[in-house]
Formats: C-alpha cells, sequence, structure tokens
C-alpha cells in the first residue's frame, strides 16, 4: 500500500494545505475565526477547518477507498471515528496540531497526518511549516524508518545519569488519577515541563533532543504519526498498563514514548509509583 510514490504525494498533499489554507492566516486571525470546543484551552480555527477539509479531499483522492478520522470531523460527527475499527484504509488528520500556538501567533505548531490500516499506523507525516524558511518535514514509513528533511532521525538514548526532560499534559486534560500518576514524575532525575504541540514533542523524542513524553488523552491524531516517528527513530512507547498504543481507544493512561525502551520502562514504573 505504502510506495515511494504514496509518500512523497502525501507529503506534497500537507506542504500544499499549510500553504494554502494554514500560513495565509497565521498571525492573521480575526476574532470570529477562533472559537473554543470543550474550553478555553481546546480551540479551534478557521484554518484547522478548512486544513482538514483540503487534506481530505486530497489524500482520499491518493488512495481510492480509504477514509479520514479527522480531528474537527469527529468534533462534528463523534460517531465518525469508528472509522479506526474498520476495514478501509484511514487517513488520520490534525490539520493544526498546536492551535493555541498558531493562535498566539508561535512557530510550535504541526500539520499532522498518519494512514493506518486495521488499527496499525504504517505512515506518518509532520509538517512544521513555520518553522524554517522552507518548514521542517518528518515523515516515517513502517519498518522505513524516519527522516527530518530528508535525513534519517535517530533518537538515541539519555546519557547515563542524566537529568530526563520530560513533556507531560496539560493539568486541563487530567482526570485526578492522571494527576496522580504523572506526580510519579516529580522525583529526583526527571525534570519536566507542559507540553506543546504533541507531534512536534514527538519529533523532538525521535531526534533526541526530548527524553521522553507522558500523555493523559488519546485522540488518534494527536499521537498516531508521532509514535510511528519515535518507533521508526528506534524510540519506544507503551501505555500505563504496559502494552502498545490502541488508535481506537481504551487504553490505560497516561500513555508515554521515549528515546529508548529502557527509559520508557522507567517512565512506566514511575507513572505506576504515582498512582
Amino acid at each position: 500500500m505504502i510506495d515511494d510514490a504514496l509518500m512523497a504525494a502525501a507529503e506534497q498533499a500537507v506542504r500544499d494545505a499549510a500553504a494554502a489554507e494554514v500560513m495565509p492566516r497565521w498571525r492573521r486571525l480575526a476574532e470570529d475565526e477562533v472559537t473554543a470546543k470543550s474550553g478555553p484551552h481546546d480551540l479551534v480555527t478557521v484554518a484547522d477547518q478548512r486544513a482538514e477539509a483540503y487534506l481530505g479531499a486530497e489524500l482520499t483522492a491518493l488512495l481510492p477507498g480509504s477514509v479520514v478520522v479527522g480531528e474537527e470531523g469527529v468534533h462534528a460527527r463523534p460517531a465518525g471515528y469508528a472509522a479506526l475499527s474498520g476495514d478501509a484504509p484511514v487517513w488520520i488528520i490534525d490539520p493544526v496540531d498546536g492551535t493555541r500556538q498558531f493562535v498566539r501567533g508561535e512557530e510550535g505548531f504541526a500539520t499532522m497526518v498518519a494512514l493506518a490500516h486495521h488499527g496499525e499506523t504504517l505512515a506518518a507525516w509532520v509538517y512544521a511549516p513555520a518553522q524554517g524558511p522552507k518548514g521542517r518535514m518528518a515523515t516515517a514509513r513502517r519498518r522505513g524508518g524516519a527522516l527530518l528533511d530528508g535525513e534519517a532521525l535517530a533518537a538515541g538514548s539519555p546519557a547515563p545519569g542524566a537529568v530526563l526532560e520530560v513533556a507531560v499534559s496539560h493539568p486541563d486534560f487530567t482526570d485526578p488519577a492522571q494527576e496522580e500518576a504523572l506526580r510519579g514524575l516529580r522525583t529526583e532525575g526527571v525534570r519536566t515541563r507542559p507540553t506543546g504541540s504533541a507531534g512536534l514533542e514527538y519529533l523532538a523524542v525521535a531526534s533526541g533532543a526530548l527524553d521522553a513524553v507522558a500523555y493523559t488523552w488519546e485522540a488518534a491524531w494527536d499521537h498516531a504519526a508521532g509514535l510511528l516517528l519515535v518507533a521508526e527513530a528506534g524510540g519506544a512507547s507503551c501505555t500505563l498498563a504496559g502494552e502498545p498504543f490502541r488508535l481506537a481507544g481504551g487504553n490505560a493512561l497516561p500513555l508515554t514514548a521515549a528515546r529508548d525502551a529502557r527509559t520508557a520502562r522507567r517512565m512506566v514504573g514511575l507513572l505506576r509509583d504515582g498512582n
């Protein structure tokens, strides 16, 4: 299903969507082009909606018979999430990951796409269009490695004895049990900070710039692409139950991803201690 031509065509669609619908609105949003969905930290803009529509049309044309599970489409029609459990290939779309950063005019946002089939993520594209003169494009193909702007990504391992740098969920997106689990990371040898764009945090893990992440929500559009980047760069991930993340949901949270398997196991142990 995934050949070089499809990888390249999907990458171009992601770039084109950002160029047509996202970047023209960056730092130019009108007040009525931004609304809150479930709370003040869960925002949607015209750029999110139009970029998702653009990508949905372009990507399904590339792969006849495929369907879309997108953040904004599922917000409007929650039943659409069930396509992740169906037989058709699924394009998982987060048109503007890091909408708060986008609304504030910051560079830390990304357009993310993953292609999945029967619960397995096969390919991923994470594009940061505001970073650098041409943006930064990370791609991954299952069992085919991960690239950033054409160069191989390698997560590596934290230096022995080094303080782990970890990005964690914002408190607004945690329930009491999850918050208790995250307290397990407040220990010697670990330094935490709130997460920004999930896609860019996963990219930081895949490139060795961040040691781990811990997330308390399981929306597939936030995790599918990034988890594949980390895996193909040599990293590891698992849920609080020590199991692989399931795209369709029902995961024991928090979810963690790390530069290597040893660090992922350490993270799960600390999170369980927090409980």
